[in-house]
């Protein structure tokens, strides 16, 4: 299917105004993050979910009303559309022990509160507790799992390619992952496992993006060995440009719907690929040529080798034997 033909996008004319974008990206995430933190979901911060369903409307100053007695600090929010009736009720975690018993007491008495409170009839419960090693536990992995495999893609990218070109991808990963956190806190999502589960998507997707980029520079440069590494970025992001937009698109348009169809509970992973797939298409397209061309330290792909003429210099002439002069035939 061919969406561009012939195109002839200089992609890195845009560099430095996409790197400078990013970074106030991510300066924005990461003040939030020292300011506030990272809002952590119950599976690594710990606590008690509740989710209940009435019979008819209720506002949230009612439920707020209710469970504001309990100890800790409550948070309630609408679950779900509000035709449901449907509100979350999460406290956090106070005690150590794990004992089955103490972990399942704040939902009981959250439930209790709710009922005393004189609201509609509750028709529906479902709770979630999670103690707090379990979720040291959970955050451990987390964290651990997508650095492993960052780290085993940058492994073999350089094995791949040149380096460079391994570095410059591995940065460029880095950045949509800092810029999708950065998204993520700025937009008040908290990191869930769900959350987890889509930024090592991203970092799949994004590596498997710039492969498909950086063989089609090597392939290039193959046959064009002479031509400007700038050069041979951008003819081949232009070669690829009709896939990337193709996959891309896709993608997009399947987690959107994810996103708008999908319910509260996948808010969070359906908003994690949505950024992050904005985040991939636009560092392979600006950020990781980039990075690239600057981690090389050269414009050339391949130099010349050694005995061929150099550019511009003119090839020395090799001396001509001058011809003798005929002699005059002599007239008879």
């Amino acid at each position: 299917m061919h969406i561009f033909k012939d195109s002839h996008f200089n992609f890195l004319r845009w560099r430095w105004h996409a790197l400078a974008l990013s970074a106030l990206v991510i300066a924005g995430g990461i003040f939030m993050m020292a300011t506030q933190g990272i809002p952590l979901g119950v599976e690594f911060s710990g606590g008690t979910i509740v989710i209940a369903r009435f019979e008819s409307s209720v506002s949230e100053d009612q439920v707020r009303r209710a469970v504001e007695s309990l100890p800790g600090e409550e948070q309630v929010q609408r679950f779900d559309d509000a035709a449901a009736n449907q509100w979350l009720i999460r406290l956090p975690q106070t005690d150590l022990t794990e004992q089955g018993s103490s972990l399942s007491e704040g939902a009981d008495q959250v439930i209790k509160a709710l009922q005393a409170a004189g609201l509609p009839k509750i028709v529906d419960v479902s709770t979630e507790i999670v103690g707090p090693t379990v979720g040291a536990e959970l955050r451990r992995r987390g964290i651990s799992a997508t650095l492993l495999s960052m780290i085993g893609i940058t492994a073999w990218m350089a094995f791949r390619f040149r380096v460079s070109f391994a570095l410059g991808s591995i940065a460029a990963t880095f950045h949509d992952v800092l810029v999708t956190l950065s998204c993520l806190v700025l937009f008040n999502y908290e990191m869930s496992l769900n959350v987890i589960a889509a930024m090592l998507t991203m970092v799949g997707y994004s590596m498997n993006d710039m492969i498909v980029i950086f063989d089609r520079v090597r392939e290039n440069a193959r046959s064009k060995k002479r031509e400007p590494l700038e050069t041979m970025i951008n003819t081949s992001l232009n070669q690829t440009l009709a896939r990337t937009v193709i996959t891309s698109g896709t993608v997009f348009m399947a987690v959107l719907a994810l996103y708008l169809f999908g319910g509260d509970v996948l808010k969070g992973f359906a908003f994690t690929m949505l950024v992050g797939t904005l985040a991939t298409t636009y560092s392979g397209w600006f950020i990781a040529p980039s990075l690239a061309i600057m981690m090389s330290g050269t414009t050339v792909v391949a130099r010349a080798p050694a005995a061929a003429v150099s550019e511009g210099a003119a090839a020395p002439q090799q001396p001509t034997r001058k011809s003798k002069p005929q002699r005059k035939a002599k007239a008879s």
